[in-house]
């Protein structure tokens, strides 16, 4: 109780009004953060409202870079209690938090998910691998020995043996931890097999891996990958990158590209075989525990296994579950509110 009287008091100070005030001024959660992470949250405050009958949280998708944002800005009711990221916080971000006072935060790792790289289900089978990628979204690429602006438009002039139709990908703008790891497991990873890029310093070799072409072939569809659902239903040709969550909610619509000759699904995410797969968090604002009404049992009930465990409810929209001992980790560090101090997972 007198934990909760000093938190109280804390976020108080932090924005200048009585402890009464604080418990009057929001009786809900809210959240922040990454598009792909959202449905997973979206979800659990459903759960949380149904079997509590308090208010839901009020989730709202930023893209993992605005709700770090958000999330950082400062300790009090008018700031986010939770983002939601489909990567690890950076230390950027990190040393933002703490300048703006959130020092104390929980990383909670939730489970896996890849990035699909999708098209309609009508349209013929699609096999193509990291350094074509590269090839076909990269702003500047190898030409004859020589880094030059990506002078291909169509699949076919990249490789004889892809389909003769043009290169239209639709995918996530900057401020998206899908677009920061797509650069870092597609981008990055494909442009290692070029020699006239290796042979580049360190400086200009990273800025070639990792700056996407904005000439027209690689759309950036913002955060709302239904718009990239209807633009790849409308055109067989066209391209979505996006988390496979969503591919796996929209496969009667959609069905994901081999990457490097593995197709996304459960299994293939989970033990790794996918080339493009990650780890999805959401992080905590330890100060608002205790104070924000419902925050303690929300991501209580986030963790519980009927959520992420093995068949869980999170697992029937795509959430690819952790291991048991890693998840047991997780849940113990939520419980007892453990806290980061280092950015990064």
């Amino acid at each position: 109780m007198k934990k909760n009287f000093v938190s109280v008091l804390a976020i108080a100070a932090a924005i200048g009004v009585s402890g009464a005030a604080v418990a009057q001024d929001r009786n809900q959660v809210t959240i922040v953060g990454s598009s792909t992470v959202f449905p997973f949250t979206q979800a659990v405050a459903e759960e949380y409202a149904n079997a509590t009958g308090n208010p839901a949280p009020v989730v709202e998708s930023t893209g993992t870079g605005g709700g770090m944002k958000i999330f950082c800005g400062g300790v009090g009711t008018q700031h986010a209690d939770i983002t939601g990221a489909s990567r690890a916080m950076k230390e950027s971000e990190y040393e933002d938090c703490k300048a703006n006072g959130v020092d104390s935060i929980t990383e909670v790792q939730i489970g896996f998910d890849g990035i699909a790289f999708a098209h309609d289900i009508d349209a013929a089978d699609f096999d193509v691998t990291l350094p074509q990628l590269f090839l076909a979204l990269a702003a500047e690429v190898p030409v004859d020995g020589e880094i030059k602006a990506n002078p291909y438009t169509n699949w076919s002039e990249i490789d004889p043996s892809l389909p003769d139709q043009p290169i239209t990908v639709f995918g996530p703008p900057p401020t998206s931890g899908t677009r920061d790891a797509w650069v870092e497991l597609v981008m990055e990873a494909g442009c290692e097999e070029f020699e006239a890029i290796e042979a580049l310093d360190g400086d200009r070799k990273g800025e070639v891996c990792a700056r996407m072409r904005t000439d027209g072939p690689f759309i950036e569809a913002g955060e709302n990958d239904n718009l990239i659902v209807q633009r790849l239903e409308a055109d067989e040709n066209a391209y979505g990158i996006f988390g496979y969550s969503f591919l796996f909610e929209n496969q009667d619509k959609l069905k994901g590209a081999s990457i490097d000759g593995i197709r996304p699904n459960e299994d293939t995410i989970a033990d790794g075989s996918y080339p493009v797969s990650r780890p999805l968090f959401f992080y905590i604002k330890n100060a608002h525990r205790g104070v924000i009404p419902g925050l303690e049992e929300f991501v209580s009930m986030y963790v519980d296994e009927d959520s992420i465990g093995p068949g869980g409810y999170l697992g029937d929209r795509g959430l690819i579950p952790l291991s048991d001992d890693r998840r047991a980790t997780v849940q113990e560090n939520v419980s007892g509110s453990a806290h980061m101090d280092r950015f990064g997972s």
